[in-house]
């Protein structure tokens, strides 16, 4: 953030100018009392103030001249932030049953990568990376502070496109490797999920041990509400179009194990049934993990006095001019 700011280099000269009222007061006392003082200028309408506009002219050059000397600088400020470092890595799943239309208008997966999408715009100081997972897990973003990347990322995520299943560890453990390096003062999961472990070569345990390990605080959310609910699937006609067709299914969220990788690493579970209660628990998230910040400022500031002083020595060539050409009596 830069900004203009104008300054004095020595403030106290610009006292000089209260003297000023006093040579005009002075000026026009001398002239009252003097009974012989005329002007040698032809009368005409508004003769009186060219008497009196070469001493105004010094004056105006005199108050520029005493700004001048004050030394006035105008300077941009530049603010650089500076954080302690909070990097997050965020694992949605995007299996199948993501697609549950529970939470209305709009499916599960839609609706959290929307709430993760204003989760990322509030951690402006924050790297963050995204890992997607059902039956398999992929890195979709490394850790970065781009935000427009991010949201394309988030963007583009979709169902049905990584094997179907729920491999809960080998996410973990996926988002694990992409922290482990990390110099960042404090590292942070944040899992979605809404259904049970049921692939993969890593087990949860095994996962939430080496994020325990590496100091990683894992911070899990179960989406879905309770009883069945309707998931569209495709099927096959008998004239072989495909159809989608919408079969209410009971998904169940493991919340014993997601609690037990909560505590474990240091993080919390949270239950989300709806897309409010999913806002809110990443908004809380957001205030658990608040990045300290610290801002320093820069002023680079450019001498302003040449300008002044030209105009200065103007006005004060001004009644030399003035009086060539007939306006006032005296240079």
């Amino acid at each position: 953030m830069s900004e203009w700011l104008p300054r004095f280099e020595d403030p106290a000269v610009l006292f000089l100018l209260a003297l000023l009222p006093l040579l005009a007061w002075r000026r026009h006392r001398r002239r009252a009392y003097g009974a012989l003082t005329y002007s040698s200028l032809p009368r005409r309408a508004g003769g009186v103030w060219r008497l009196h506009l070469p001493f105004y002219l010094r004056l105006a050059a005199l108050a520029l001249l005493v700004v001048a000397a004050a030394r006035p600088q105008l300077g941009t400020a530049i603010e650089e932030s500076l954080t302690e470092g909070i990097d997050v890595q965020v694992v949605l799943d995007v299996s199948g049953s993501m697609a549950a239309e529970d939470f209305q208008p709009r499916n599960r997966l839609a609706v959290a990568k929307e709430v993760v999408k204003e989760f990322v715009a509030r951690r402006t100081g924050d790297r963050i990376g995204v890992v997607v997972f059902a039956g398999a897990a992929l890195t979709k973003s490394p850790l970065t502070g781009d935000q427009q990347m991010l949201r394309l990322v988030i963007d583009s995520v979709e169902l049905n496109t990584l094997p179907d299943g729920t491999a809960i560890g080998l996410a973990l453990a996926a988002a694990a490797a992409r922290l482990k390096d990390s110099e960042a003062k404090t590292k942070v999961v944040v899992l979605v999920t809404d259904g049970v472990n049921n692939r993969g070569e890593i087990d949860p345990d095994t996962a939430a041990a080496v994020c325990e390990g590496l100091g990683i605080r894992v911070y899990t959310v179960g989406v879905g509400t309770a009883g069945t609910v309707p998931v569209p699937m495709p099927f096959k006609t008998a004239f072989g179009k495909v159809e989608t067709r919408h079969v209410m299914m009971n998904v169940e969220v493991d919340e014993e194990l997601l609690r037990k990788i909560a505590g474990r690493t240091g993080g919390r579970f949270f239950k989300a049934t709806d897309p409010d209660a999913l806002r809110s628990i990443f908004a809380e998230i957001d205030e658990l993990e608040k990045t300290p910040l610290q801002v320093r400022r820069y002023v680079r500031y450019r001498e302003a006095f040449q300008p002044l002083a030209w105009i200065a020595l103007a006005l004060v060539a001004a009644p030399l001019a003035s009086a060539l050409l007939g306006w006032t009596a005296e240079p």
